[in-house]
């Protein structure tokens, strides 16, 4: 996939549910220097990550840079489903369709794949650490770290919570996204 927007990509098409992985690699503390490929990491792919993915795709793709980025959970209850409702909702009001994506587990695979893995909260940043394997390429990193302010905060999880939620983690995984794109004009 690429940072080009096409809601309409095969790449998410392609996705099927994955194993984790277990074993312990090096951690390498993710920089914002010029990644070829993000993947973004929350529980169950369905909110939060999958925000993330649309917001970036979006902030990319209309500054014309082009980046492999994915979404998936560190769990596997929701593999093949599409997002959340409310997470369509919320994408859609800021002009992104998000309804073609599939939620999927996260692979050891992803630990080569990308250059960048970004938990979107702390508990999914250990879970990556306690699973990356011992051949790992990827930083691992919050995805709010990127953001001046925001080292070390979570994005907020709307999961349970009310509709409004949705908006909140939308402000979140925007600002990391146009954060992204300065990075990589700078």
């Amino acid at each position: 996939m690429d940072a080009g927007y096409d809601p309409q990509s095969t790449a998410n098409e392609q996705r099927s549910p994955r194993r984790a992985a277990r074993g312990r690699g090096t951690v390498r503390q993710a920089s914002m220097t010029h990644p070829a490929s993000i993947l973004f990491v929350c529980l169950g792919n369905i909110c939060r990550s999958p925000l993330a993915e649309a917001a970036l795709r979006a902030a990319a793709g209309g500054a014309g840079i082009r980046i492999e980025i994915d979404s998936a959970g560190t769990g596997d209850w929701h593999a093949g489903e599409p997002p959340d409702p409310r997470a369509q909702a919320v994408a859609r009001r800021h002009g992104v369709d998000i309804a073609w994506m599939r939620a999927r587990q996260l692979d050891d695979a992803d630990f080569r794949r990308f250059d960048q893995i970004l938990a979107l909260d702390h508990n999914n940043l250990a879970a990556l650490q306690a699973i990356v394997p011992a051949d790992a390429t990827a930083t691992l990193g919050l995805l709010l770290d990127c953001v001046p302010g925001r080292e070390g905060q979570r994005v907020h999880d709307p999961y349970y919570g009310p509709d409004a939620g949705f908006e909140q983690t939308w402000n979140d995984v925007a600002a990391a996204a146009a954060q992204i794109v300065r990075h990589w004009r700078a």
